[in-house]
């Protein structure tokens, strides 16, 4: 198994026995930077004939990667080895897109560069204005980003061959330029309001939220602390590993997609509700509890195992301790409250809901801590964006991640095409039969009503 070492492989395998067979297959282990080691399983069924069997790949490390790593168990997220309330509470956004494109934080020099590229490629080009104006005015905003951004491909042609260092990075600036600017006008136009284009004076959260809130008939000024909190929302959803959507950009870009149609199919990915509607969600379960003095009545149902509703907003499927960026995000909701003077009976719940779960110990001995979902949800409501904006506001935050993570795919050499194998549980080989012989039942009886 020379061929088959691997420099940071330990020296002793794993070895996998085969009852059945009486073959037995030494599976290398190779070693984390941290975290846990894995088993190379490559061979696997090259020497035993067998697949591994993981729905969901919850056990299966599809890649290896430098850019984030996560610890559910002590609540742990780092980018490139920084802790992620370091970055939040000292950097700012276009400071972390650098960092996880780069691998560094970058020099006073390379800041001025990149904030300046950064800013020179947030306008679209002008043609892809008509294409917002093919949408119906109700269309869903994260149906329009899928569109847009997967036709920039169509307008950005000196960009897409990302075999070329160049156009490669041009094209990794040109998203994380162009995104916030598409998300905005997907906004206005569902309010029917003219597009606001972006100036270059601004910084990239106030940008933003210029372009999504400002009119031409009003000046726009706004709290810098509102600047502060919209910057690190984006730093605390910039990246967090091999999620649903990283992972479906990294599928789309093994195939050889062009970046742009690969960050299409991550917004797509990203806008279901078991992904980046969590935020969505907890603003619902706030209106159907409807009242404070309905919280005990829905922590007593949440606690019921019979009972269908639950709390959103609280635990986290990767952590299993305290959600490391819900205490940042905390501060800035609570922060965003206190300069808005925000009087909205939703927000209301969603503070006494807060100070009863910290408190109960139930929530406590489940370790079930509001999470980003649960501040960014009522922060978001405050500053005053629809519910059905909280997935682009994630996918604007996060596309620095995903164009980060294809870009390590495309440049590491043992990259190759994604093909998860599969566990088959249907028919075993069997004849045709003629028509007057199968058995007169049909299962599409409910297309003919």
């Amino acid at each position: 198994m020379a061929d088959y070492e691997d420099k940071n492989t330990l020296e002793k395998p794993y070895t996998l026995f085969n009852n059945e067979t009486g073959v037995s297959f030494e599976i290398p282990i190779i070693k984390s930077t941290d975290g846990p080691d894995v088993l190379d399983i490559r061979k696997l069924h090259e020497e035993t004939g067998l697949f591994s069997y993981d729905p969901g790949f919850t056990s299966t490390a599809s890649c290896d990667s430098s850019i984030t790593y996560i610890d559910g168990n002590k609540g742990i997220l780092r980018h490139r080895g920084y802790d992620i309330n370091d970055l939040a509470r000292k950097s700012d956004f276009l400071e972390v897109c650098y960092l996880l494109l780069h691998g560094d934080l970058p020099s006073p020099e390379d800041r001025k560069k990149f904030i300046n590229v950064i800013t020179t490629h947030t306008m679209l080009h002008e043609q892809l204005v008509n294409l917002y104006r093919g949408f119906r005015r109700d269309a869903h905003p994260m149906a329009i980003m899928v569109g847009v951004v997967g036709a920039l491909s169509a307008f950005y042609h000196d960009s897409t061959d990302f075999s070329d260092l160049n156009q490669r990075m041009i094209a990794c600036h040109r998203l994380i330029a162009k995104i916030p600017t598409i998300g905005a006008m997907a906004y206005k136009y569902s309010v029917g309001q003219p597009f606001v284009y972006p100036k270059n004076n601004l910084s990239y959260a106030e940008n933003f939220l210029y372009m999504t809130f400002s009119v031409p008939t009003d000046d726009f000024n706004i709290n810098p602390k509102i600047v502060k909190a919209m910057d690190k929302f984006f730093i605390l959803h910039a990246d967090h590993e091999q999620n649903a959507s990283t992972s479906t950009v990294r599928l789309a870009g093994s195939s050889g997609a062009n970046p742009f149609a690969c960050i299409a199919a991550g917004i797509a990915s990203l806008w279901g509700p078991a992904h980046g509607g969590a935020n969505e969600a907890v603003i619902k379960m706030l209106e159907e509890i409807g009242d404070v003095s309905n919280i005990p009545k829905f922590i007593n149902k949440a606690k019921d195992k019979n009972d269908p509703f639950r709390l959103m907003g609280f635990g986290h499927r990767v952590y299993k301790n305290y959600d490391p960026r819900a205490a940042v995000m905390k501060e800035s909701a609570h922060e965003v409250l206190e300069v808005l003077e925000v009087d909205d009976p939703l927000l209301k719940i969603a503070l006494e809901l807060e100070k009863i779960a910290l408190k109960d110990s139930y929530f406590i001995e489940k370790k079930l801590y509001p999470n980003v979902d649960f501040y960014s949800g009522f922060m978001l409501k405050a500053l005053g964006f629809p519910t059905s904006m909280f997935t682009v506001l994630f996918a604007i935050g996060r596309t620095v991640g995903w164009i980060s993570q294809w870009k390590e795919m495309i440049e590491d050499p043992i990259n190759k095409i994604g093909r998860p194998r599969q566990l088959y549980k249907g028919h075993r080989s069997r004849e045709y039969q003629i028509e007057s012989s199968r058995e007169k039942k049909s299962i599409f009886n409910w297309l003919w009503k």
